[in-house]
């Protein structure tokens, strides 16, 4: 790719003052970051305004910003799938999110997995639950630094780099963004994420708002843009006889993403995080002006495909490498003036940063207290706890780091489809314990297993290339959300069993959590 200088200095310049000033005035305020509610949760202290930028920061990520305008860019309307998810999802959050604010914050609760602990009474649950987290959340930290890597691409940087008396070194870029990602989330922690978020969010707004408006009008208008689209593209296909067709896919995508984004570690700990369940639902109210962001965001998969970008050979080593998720950077090469790329890759990348410290911080909290604290040394030191955090966080970042540098991208984007049919099997030890005490601890095992086995299975049948996969019932096909279909295995072997398990138990069921826990 041909070096743009003046995109490069701009996005060099706004990311040195982005996590600079994050760093610094993370540490204005004097907090003890040796306890872990303090690094991991930031003594769940965020008002409204700080939670609404570091959810927006979880839930829209820099892969995201390219994510879902490649897939409206490959496949049309199915990728406006995030759209309506982004949407329903606030119900959800308004409902459900501040139950487990609630009694996490009465019990002392850090993670997910300590509430399962508490609620079913079952350590080997809470681990699995936690395994599952931790799991699921590493692909998603190397997505990030993917996202990265492609900005990195887009404006030209050289990958490998000649240093005196080392030789040639590969990935200079992505190593230096990574050591900026380790020192700050090391040393800050959570409050450190949150006042950087508040500046990403900032930037992409503008970076989107301006190629809504420059983008269209450069090319004619929007009737230009759609008409530059084949009508496949556009509409969903209609249903054949025997097949519910695409329409009942796009439902299950919608239905199973809403369910599993909610139980991913690092969108737990930004609720956590907050300073009361009101501050939750007051979010759950403000936080669909994301989803008008986004679906800004998908119609750019269009205007790629208008303008021809994959046409154009500038740009056909960055789709040689990356594929339809190098739309968006060639979108902008394109259509705007280098000085503002490199403001709009500046917004990926911090956009980058900020989820990954967070997915980071997410994993050090649940190894910590469910791995380590429950099973290696029960009687630990506050200080150790948070220091085992911050070491776990750190290698949670390395492990996502060499899994971007040693392995294809096309393994990170398929383990990330992976990690939502797997988070989306601990639905009902999480969510669904929240409301009900049915479940027996024992059921919720099996049927975990169940669900992550066939969700696999469903993955590999396959190749671990999408994740609708067509299930046949009775003569009729019904293509289906693999975590969708996985999740009903799971909740059948729950509800069947625990109805057994429960006939048979004649001794006391365990539930640390009282009924008043859950009303905060």
């Amino acid at each position: 790719m041909t070096a743009h200088p003046q995109a490069i200095l701009v996005f060099l310049g706004l990311v040195v003052v982005v996590t600079g000033g994050g760093f610094v005035a993370s540490r204005l305020r004097t907090v003890d970051l040796s306890q872990l509610h303090e690094w991991g949760l930031a003594g769940r202290s965020f008002g409204t305004l700080v939670t609404w930028f570091l959810i927006g920061g979880d839930l829209y990520t820099a892969y995201t910003f390219l994510a879902v305008p490649a897939l409206v860019f490959g496949t049309g309307a199915t990728g406006f799938f995030a759209v309506p998810f982004s949407i329903l999802e606030f119900p959800l959050l308004f409902i459900a999110l501040p139950r487990l604010w609630s009694v996490a914050r009465r019990r002392g609760y850090v993670t997910a997995a300590d509430f399962v602990r508490g609620r079913f009474g079952s350590r080997h649950l809470a681990l699995v639950v936690a395994l599952t987290g931790m799991v699921a959340t590493v692909p998603y930290i190397a997505l990030q630094l993917l996202g990265m890597q492609m900005v990195f691409a887009a404006l030209g940087i050289r990958s490998e780099w000649a240093l005196p008396g080392v030789g040639v070194v590969p990935n200079v870029p992505l190593l230096a963004a990574f050591i900026v990602l380790a020192v700050y989330t090391y040393a800050s922690g959570l409050r450190g994420s949150a006042l950087i978020a508040v500046a990403k969010d900032l930037l992409i707004y503008v970076t989107v708002l301006a190629a809504v408006i420059v983008i269209p009008a450069s090319m004619g208008g929007y009737a230009k843009v759609f008409a530059g689209v084949d009508s496949g593209g556009l509409l969903l296909a209609h249903g054949a006889a025997g097949n519910a067709g695409p329409g009942f896919a796009y439902v299950s995508l919608i239905l199973g993403s809403l369910l599993a984004m909610f139980m991913y570690p690092h969108i737990v700990t930004g609720m956590l995080s907050a300073r009361s369940g009101d501050v939750i639902r007051r979010n759950a109210m403000l936080l669909p002006a994301y989803s008008f962001a986004l679906a800004l965001i998908a119609l750019l998969g269009y205007m790629a495909v208008s303008a021809q970008v994959k046409s154009m050979p500038e740009y056909a080593a960055g789709f040689r490498a990356f594929g339809n998720n190098f739309a968006v950077p060639a979108l902008f090469l394109h259509a705007f003036p280098p000085w503002f790329a490199g403001v709009a890759f500046a917004a990926i990348a911090i956009g980058a940063l900020v989820p990954a410290a967070i997915m980071a911080i997410a994993c050090g909290n649940l190894f910590t207290r469910n791995v380590f604290k429950e099973f290696i040394a029960p009687d630990c030191s506050a200080a150790l706890e948070s220091r085992v955090a911050k070491i776990v966080s750190l290698c949670m970042k390395l492990g996502a780091l060499l899994f971007v540098m040693e392995l294809q991208s096309s393994y990170a984007i398929q383990l990330q489809l992976l990690g939502g049919i797997w988070i989306c099997q601990t639905v009902p030890a999480v969510l669904i314990g929240l409301y009900t005490r049915f479940f027996h601890p024992n059921a919720l095992l099996i049927g975990w297993a169940v669900g992550m086995l066939s969700g696999t299975w469903m993955a590999a049948q396959l190749d671990f290339r999408a994740s609708v996969y067509a299930l046949k019932l009775f003569g009729y096909t019904v293509p289906c959300y693999a975590a969708l279909s996985a999740l009903a295995l799971n909740l059948a072997v729950c509800v069947a069993l625990s109805l057994l398990c429960n006939a048979w138990s004649t001794g006391p069921r365990i539930d640390e959590t009282l009924a008043e826990d859950y009303s905060g």
